[in-house]
């Protein structure tokens, strides 16, 4: 039996292997999405998925977690499972160490094109919500005001964030005007056609500076439109700690859900989506599992260390 393996945690971002340039082989490294894939829909990680990692690592098979969710939110799903090194957050925008919590990639804005998003979400009555490397300080995002606070109310679906997360906010009514140093990724939440109306507003006004998705996370009601740096996917992160341990794409297998796991399900040498992925993340993959209700992840296992 092979000695568990950990990917390499030094990300060369500009470096991204070539899935057709190499030769298939046997999957070497597994990258999981968090939410709707090692979680189940109660937000919780059963014991079938943590034997199911805990066999893919001991068939000599590398294991990272790259999921939508900030790092600190993100930290206690990788200790359940036993994951160490390098984990990929915020939707490929920060990427960080779990030892000793360092910072391997950190995304940053073509100059202006923040700007530019925060003005946009502020004309359309939106409540923007910035993220910072601030781990280390004991906070994780900046806003304008809280629910309860001074001023007007957020609007709803924002509300229930920040409502949730408070303790981790910094907040600057001037946040939309002075935007503070080192905002690697950014966020707003709304109504699921609001939402993709932004997204689609921000791509034709900043065309080729920016990353866009939309997303609803399954721990809350509203939908968000995520807004990173031009070319930060999860997939970017991924991508730069495999060229980092040497592993090229066609030996990546990833698993995800929703439609921020559609670059690295595409690009990987094996993409699978879970049963309760969305349609488009199912119809990318080359196969689908069962839900994330169903023991997807051990099927996943069975199916590398089977064919390792």
């Amino acid at each position: 039996m092979h000695a568990p393996a950990t990917p390499a945690d030094e990300p060369t971002p500009d470096d991204t292997p070539d899935r057709g340039a190499e030769a298939a082989g046997p999957i070497r490294l597994l990258v999981l999405d968090i939410d709707g894939t090692v979680s189940n829909s109660r937000h919780e990680i059963e014991d079938a998925t943590v034997a199911a990692v805990a066999r893919v690592r001991a068939a000599g098979i590398a294991v990272l977690l790259a999921t939508g969710r900030r790092y600190r939110d993100a930290l206690p799903v990788a200790a359940r499972l036993g994951v160490e090194g390098a984990l990929v957050t915020a939707s490929g925008a920060l990427v960080k160490r779990t030892g000793d919590h360092a910072t391997l990639f950190r995304a940053t804005f073509d100059p202006g094109a923040l700007a530019a998003v925060l003005a946009r979400i502020e004309a359309r009555g939106l409540e923007p919500i910035l993220y910072t490397d601030s781990y280390a300080e004991g906070f994780d995002f900046h806003c304008r005001r809280l629910p309860g606070g001074e001023g007007a109310e957020p609007p709803r679906g924002v509300a229930e964030y920040l409502a949730r997360n408070r303790h981790l906010a910094r907040i600057d009514p001037a946040l939309h005007q002075r935007p503070p140093a080192g905002v690697f990724a950014a966020f707003t939440m709304g109504d699921r056609d609001t939402m993709h109306d932004l997204e689609a507003e921000l791509g034709a006004a900043s065309p080729g500076l920016l990353s866009l998705h939309v997303i609803r996370s399954p721990r809350y009601r509203d939908w968000m439109c995520e807004i990173a740096p031009a070319a930060v996917t999860k997939w970017s992160g991924v991508a730069a700690i495999a060229a980092a341990a040497g592993i090229p794409a066609s030996q990546i297998c990833a698993v995800g859900d929703d439609v921020n796991d559609l670059p690295m399900i595409r690009a990987a040498g094996l993409g699978i989506a879970m049963g309760n992925a969305r349609p488009e993340v199912q119809a990318a993959a080359d196969l689908v599992v069962s839900s994330h209700d169903e023991g997807g992840i051990v099927d996943v296992a069975a199916r590398l260390v089977d064919r390792s």
